[in-house]
């Protein structure tokens, strides 16, 4: 075209207008100009969003939108009704967007999974990351529960982003997760179930990986997680951001060195705040005695029906007792427990039901203690005493999250008191003590008593509960606050509806090492001192040469297993320094004889080359048999088997072998397939034979009634054998012939021989009627 405008055909009066140029100049723009392209605009978006990181100022920040977020990220916080950031947000985003490596602690519910959500979605975005690009960031947690609950928080905000993100847990699919894991880019998992897909899966790579992120880091570098986490750590990129988040964090450097995090940004809004717990929360504690927990939390649960109330135990075995007794106690509330050993899908079920449960009461471990998001909990009830302040602060922190208010009550036995109110107010937690009205308190002993005489799985599961107990209390570390000593064991196991306390072995064996050690300790004395006044002691009274006198004091222990054996040799005799060796040369020197040690046994039964556990079997040549099921009998395969210069497999030998060897197999497979026909025949004639001969006897006791012999039954002999006229020794040869054929059908039967055609000279009788007949015979006689 001549023009540079564009001249266009208007459809209304048929005139040509010169609408191109208006509306090029209206725009100032030209139509015939190059566009930009998408990808381009975009690029130029991420370097305006990176140069802008270092202009911002926090003290004018008061929505996510005067952040330097993309607009995939702004919208889905908007969609979710996430518009004002937290303290800890506003501190830590902007130094970790900049790439930096963040130590970042604030109080329980502060907001700290979009702390470190929203730099992992700008990350990948800035660096126009796709699904091909492979796995970019990786999320652990130390629970299952939180890792699902971050994954939907991660749903939520990063819907308009195009990233594709896996939840890797345990308890599900695996197969499932192998398949898909490296088509993700973000991935949200458990220490354990990660390094299982590291060790076993080789579609997981983690060569990629820009940014890792640990929630609750401080329990994921514990020593439950330790050699998990180093051998995760051991293969990851070394460059790479790292983002470190939890109520409670870590500073040991020893931790931060396995995490090889360069100058780290330590961010914490509440460090110098005057409480470490949630200003929304009311804390108080109670004191009772141990056979009193049970009818205390009864009581609470009855009294409390309108609240949601979160109740922690010590152990799995413990809330599962609870939740059953519970259960058929019926206090009139929705009752629901979360422990470790439930199915996977089940705990995802009673973590949802919970979260939209108004009124509701949940018995649970540690699992549920760090970053679970329970909506609306009024009442954190701790029934049993957490290991140190860092649980407490956690599983208090499960009510008054954000803005919110709760209450939490921690019960405490007599002996605890003192050492864990002393540990909590030198953390900064507020508590106070308070007494319950024992007119209010309600004990249902009877009730549990009267369930556990009709059910014995549930007394069974109240005596695992009773041991669990005693357990966990006996492995805590504070033992200023946690004795098993100072445990009334037949009162709680009253308190728990068991008529008599279980045995705890693992503290019975504890005690009697005690007392064998002091028992030690005490001898070790008084022989001490028996050397100083008697150096010349002699065994004359014993009756037993030096050699054998041994001390019976010694000898008494509390068990039955040690009345007969000989503890220790006498001290006072001179017998060396306790070593073997010396004893052994001792004993030689006195005897004169070569003495032998076990040592020198087990090396002869070496050199014999005698197998343990061996069986062995000879015919009547006196040679070995060999079983063909542990064992190869073809040539091949005992060729194989010798010739152990090779190294490795020979693929073709041992083919060959196999081969050999199937040969055998097919042949002992036919010759058990026989011997079973031939058993199963055997017992069918012998069964007919049975069936005949009964049948034979009620009939001749029928026939015996009559006067005279009824031979009317007897068979034509004209019709059998035919007309001849011979003498009886022809005849008897004929029997006899007869009886030699019978015979050598029934042996032919038994060896399976094919039948052999004989030509049909006479009619004969079989064995059956050569057996009926005879007992005829006799009855007739009779």
């Amino acid at each position: 075209m001549a023009s540079d405008t564009l001249h266009v055909q208007d459809q209304n009066n048929g005139k040509i207008s010169d609408k191109s140029s208006k509306m090029s100049k209206r725009r100032g723009k030209k139509l015939w100009g190059p566009k930009k392209k998408p990808h381009v605009i975009e690029f130029e978006k991420i370097k305006e969003l990176q140069r802008s990181y270092d202009k911002v100022d926090l003290s004018k920040v008061s929505t996510f939108a005067d952040l330097p977020l993309s607009d995939h990220t702004l919208n889905g916080l908007k969609d979710n009704s996430f518009t004002h950031p937290t303290e800890i947000q506003k501190a830590s985003l902007l130094y970790s967007l900049q790439g930096n490596d963040i130590l970042g602690a604030a109080k329980t519910g502060s907001g700290k999974t979009l702390a470190f959500l929203i730099p992992v979605l700008e990350s990948l975005y800035c660096q126009r990351w796709t699904r091909l690009d492979g796995l970019g960031a990786l999320i652990l947690t130390p629970t299952r529960e939180l890792a699902l609950q971050i994954f939907e928080t991660l749903k939520k905000v990063g819907k308009n982003h195009g990233f594709s993100a896996g939840l890797i847990i345990g308890g599900k699919d695996l197969k499932f997760e192998t398949k898909r894991i490296d088509q993700c880019n973000i991935v949200i998992g458990t220490p354990g179930r990660i390094l299982q897909h590291m060790n076993e899966n080789p579609l997981f790579d983690c060569v990629t990986m820009k940014i890792l992120v640990l929630d609750e880091a401080d329990r994921c570098l514990d020593m439950g997680f330790e050699r998990d986490m180093n051998c995760i750590i051991e293969n990851l990129p070394p460059e790479r951001q790292t983002l470190l988040f939890s109520a409670t964090q870590t500073k040991s450097v020893k931790d931060l060195v396995r995490l090889s995090l360069r100058n780290p940004m330590y961010v914490s809004v509440h460090e110098h705040a005057k409480h470490a717990t949630p200003e929304g929360l009311k804390q108080s504690y109670m004191v009772c005695e141990l056979h009193e927990k049970f009818s205390m939390l009864w009581s609470f649960v009855k009294h409390h029906k309108k609240s949601k109330v979160l109740v922690f135990l010590s152990s799995c075995k413990q809330v599962k007792y609870t939740y059953e007794a519970f259960c058929r106690l019926r206090p009139g509330v929705s009752l629901m427990a979360l422990y470790g050993s439930l199915h996977q899908m089940r705990r995802m079920a009673v973590y949802e039901e919970f979260c939209k449960k108004k009124h509701a009461v949940l018995f649970a471990t540690d699992i549920a203690a760090r970053g679970l998001d329970f909506p609306a909990v009024d009442w954190v009830l701790q029934l049993d005493c957490p290991e140190d302040t860092d649980t407490y602060v956690h599983r208090a922190g499960r009510t008054a999250r954000y803005s919110s208010s709760g209450e939490a009550l921690l019960v405490l036995l007599p002996s605890e008191e003192s050492a864990m109110i002393e540990n909590l107010t030198s953390r900064r937690v507020p508590i106070e003590k308070i007494q319950v009205n024992p007119k209010k308190l309600n004990n249902p002993q009877r009730a549990l008593e009267a369930c556990l005489a009709r059910d014995s799985e549930m007394k069974a599961s109240a005596q695992r509960a009773f041991v669990s107990y005693f357990k966990s209390v006996h492995l805590m570390k504070d033992k200023k606050v946690f004795s098993v000593e100072n445990l009334d064991s037949a009162a709680y196991a009253r308190s728990l509806g068991l008529a008599l306390p279980p045995r705890i072995r693992f503290l019975e064996r504890k005690r009697k090492a005690e007392m064998a050690n002091q028992a030690k300790a005490d001898t070790k004395g008084s022989d001490s001192e028996d050397d100083e006044a008697e150096p010349d002691l002699k065994t004359e009274n014993s009756g037993l040469p030096p050699s054998d006198a041994y001390d019976f004091k010694s000898n008494l222990s509390d068990s039955d297993d040690d009345v007969l054996t000989i503890k220790r040799k006498n001290h006072a005799l001179e017998v060396g320094d306790g070593s073997e060796e010396e004893e052994v040369a001792s004993k030689e020197e006195k005897t004169g004889k070569h003495v032998v040690t076990k040592a020198a046994v087990a090396k002869k039964i070496l050199k014999k080359k005698i197998v343990a556990n061996k069986k062995t079997v000879f015919d009547e040549e006196g040679e070995a048999v060999k079983d063909a099921t542990k064992h190869k009998v073809s040539e091949a395969g005992q060729k194989y088997d010798e010739n152990t210069e090779r190294g490795g497999i020979d693929i073709e030998e041992a083919k060959k072998a196999m081969k050999e060897e199937d040969r055998f197999d097919k042949e002992r497979f036919k010759e058990r397939l026989k011997a079973k026909k031939r058993e199963a025949k055997l017992k069918q004639k012998k069964k007919m034979v049975e069936e005949q001969t009964i049948a034979v006897l009620d009939k001749g006791d029928e026939e015996s009634d009559s006067d005279g012999p009824d031979l009317s039954w007897l068979p034509d002999p004209d019709k059998i054998y035919g007309k001849q006229d011979k003498d009886e020794g022809s005849e008897n040869e004929q029997d006899m012939n007869s009886e030699n054929e019978a015979e050598q059908s029934e042996e032919s039967y038994y060896e399976e021989e094919p039948p052999v055609k004989r030509k049909k000279q006479m009619q004969t009788l079989s064995l059956e009627e050569d057996e009926e007949l005879a007992l005829q015979f006799l009855r007739s006689r009779k």
